[in-house]
């Protein structure tokens, strides 16, 4: 009845498998180095074990043609993956992650399995027979953004990825985050294609869902001293501006305006791939300080450029490209938003102030995450170490070089050659949306003539620049060279403690906009003809995590507890709840 286990790959599958299939097995290469050190202490086999079962699941998600194959890989992936997490089980803070997540996941997979229930109607759930019922259009789009919004990380419903990227090992951080959150991008890019027609508001609430988790990411990020939770809210951050892009692709899908279509839905798929990318290397270069140092906290960390350039070079490469800024692959799909904002020709006035906001929405999260990362890469690796000494640093071995170096590659790579990337997006978004073929030619052709100016110009940047380094080098062939350290402003013995700190640098950002972020200080002032040594530590707790989900936790704690009572191992009564619910059944079968 619920028709066949069978499978499918299209235009979308075959986009969202490119990601999936390119990080999981650089992920595969850099935990060969980064679990070495577990070797021989511990049983690593169940590690890889449910490694490969978190990728095929992940496979298995996008090329399902049945909702019910869909669920079970889905359910697969998430136990997959809360067994990644739980590596350091031990710990305390890494098992309140590992269940903060299990039970978010589990609470997203409930709204699905209700929105495939009405899409089936009681027939067949094969996805070619899908088709949303008349007047539960918006009740099934809702159900789809709660369900696949959880594991997306739309804001609200991220509160897991700060709890378990930061716990689990780096290299499954980078596949969680690069690529398993995407799996929720999928799924409702995929079940807008079940829908005849869209209305108009289901493309406000995603630019609400897009802005708000892009904005309010990219903030909490920046409030952050846990390198890794940083990345962590930079991933709500940048599912924000996907969902920027789906939210003006249904715009243009519901009004139908196919330039709108094409940059919006375009712009969203391609930030799929791009944040793949220098996502996972980002939580690849945290995971190399972590190996290397030992901590995630970036106020102890300072200097390490100078112990390991190789993992800071990779690193600045990924900085630059999730700031969105050129000739970076990061900003060629965000590119295409803007282009998506700019060609709303609606009528009267809220086409220009929705276009507005989304251009000023974009920018303000540029503007930030370049704040934020600028903070991470200099305190981190510029400067004089602070509490951990560069004696003990060292630089991580190749193979996990190795997998740092591809994507790095990549994203400088895609920048460049941008044009040529554009047409490989066309039988994701036709088989999306239905639109021919010349009708997603034309806008990306004309993207292509603009990208292609910014390429020849970054070029022409990166030609001046290496024939600039090669003329230095040959005016100071034959001459001795003394380095000093920077210029201090006369300080006479500068010590690290004269240095920014990651709160210090943050401090007049996250002020301007504290009464978003709520952060709590912690001051210890001085007193007394003989102070003791003073102290300011904050911390900025997620307001959605304390108000919102604690209090649904708890109530399920409370219902599990409850119903461990009725769970007392007398099989008489255990016979009477069987008999009782037949009866009921029964009931309301003829009632």
């Amino acid at each position: 009845p619920g028709g066949s286990l069978r499978i499918h790959l299209d235009g979308l599958s075959a986009f969202f498998l490119v990601p999936i299939l390119l990080v999981c097995g650089l992920g595969a290469i850099y935990g060969r180095g980064y679990l070495s050190a577990h070797e021989g202490k511990r049983n690593l086999g169940p590690v890889w074990f449910f490694y490969a079962l978190l990728t095929a699941s992940m496979i298995a998600v996008v090329i399902a043609d049945n909702a019910i194959l869909f669920l079970m890989a889905w359910e697969v992936m998430s136990l997959a993956s809360f067994a990644l997490v739980m590596f350091d089980g031990d710990q305390p803070a890494v098992r309140q992650a590992g269940w903060t997540y299990l039970i978010a996941t589990h609470l997203g997979t409930a709204f699905l399995l209700a929105m495939f229930l009405l899409l089936g109607g009681g027939g067949t759930l094969d996805f070619d027979q899908l088709r949303c019922p008349p007047g539960q259009t918006m009740l099934i789009f809702l159900l789809a953004v709660i369900g696949f919004g959880t594991k997306a990380g739309f804001m609200p419903l991220h509160v897991w990825l700060p709890e378990a990227h930061p716990a689990a090992p780096s290299h499954v951080s980078a596949v969680m985050s690069g690529v398993m959150i995407k799996t929720g991008i999928y799924g409702l890019l995929r079940t807008i294609a079940f829908f005849d027609s869209i209305p108009d508001v289901a493309g406000w609430i995603m630019l609400g869902v897009g802005m708000s988790s892009g904005i309010l990411g990219v903030l909490f990020a920046l409030a952050q001293h846990d390198l890794k939770r940083l990345l962590a809210y930079h991933s709500v951050e940048n599912i924000g501006i996907i969902a920027l892009g789906m939210g003006l692709g249904l715009l243009g899908l519901s009004r139908s305006i196919p330039a709108l279509t094409v940059f919006g839905f375009g712009g969203a798929m391609l930030h799929t791939l791009n944040h793949a990318l220098f996502k996972g290397l980002l939580f690849f270069g945290a995971g190399a300080i972590l190996h290397s140092t030992g901590t995630r906290q970036i106020d102890q960390l300072g200097g390490l450029i100078r112990k390991m350039p190789w993992t800071a070079t990779v690193f600045l490469v990924g900085s630059v490209a999730i700031c969105g800024l050129p000739p970076m692959n990061g900003f060629i799909s965000e590119f295409l938003i803007y282009l998506g904002a700019l060609q709303m020709p609606m009528p009267g006035l809220s086409a220009f102030a929705v276009g507005f906001v989304v251009i000023g929405s974009l920018a303000l999260i540029g503007g930030l995450a370049v704040a934020c990362f600028a903070k991470a890469f200099g305190i981190v690796f510029l400067g004089e170490p602070r509490q951990i000494p560069l004696d003990s640093v060292h630089e991580v071995d190749r193979s996990m070089r190795i997998a740092m170096a591809i994507p790095a590659g990549l994203c400088v790579l895609i920048g460049l050659v941008s044009p040529l990337i554009l047409p490989l997006l066309k039988p994701a978004i036709g088989n999306l949306t239905g639109l021919p073929v010349e009708q997603l030619q034309l806008p990306l052709t004309s993207a292509g003539y603009s990208l292609a100016t910014i390429s020849v110009l970054a070029l022409t940047l990166w030609a001046l620049i290496l024939l600039l380094a090669k003329v230095r080098a040959v005016l100071l062939k034959n001459r001795s060279v003394e380095s000093a350290v920077t210029w201090d402003c006369g300080y006479a013995a500068p010590t690290p403690r004269m240095q920014y700190t990651a709160t210090s640098f943050a401090e007049p950002l996250t002020t301007l906009f504290g009464l978003l972020l709520q952060s709590q200080s912690h001051r210890r002032l001085p007193s007394g003809l003989f102070p003791k040594p003073t102290s300011v530590e904050t911390h900025t707790p997620d307001p959605f995590q304390r108000l919102g989900f604690h209090p649904i936790f708890a109530a399920l704690l409370w219902i599990s507890r409850f119903a461990s009572y009725l769970q007392h191992g007398r099989v008489h009564l255990y016979i009477l709840y069987i008999v009782l619910t037949i009866l009921a059944l029964v009931l309301w079968t003829f009632s």
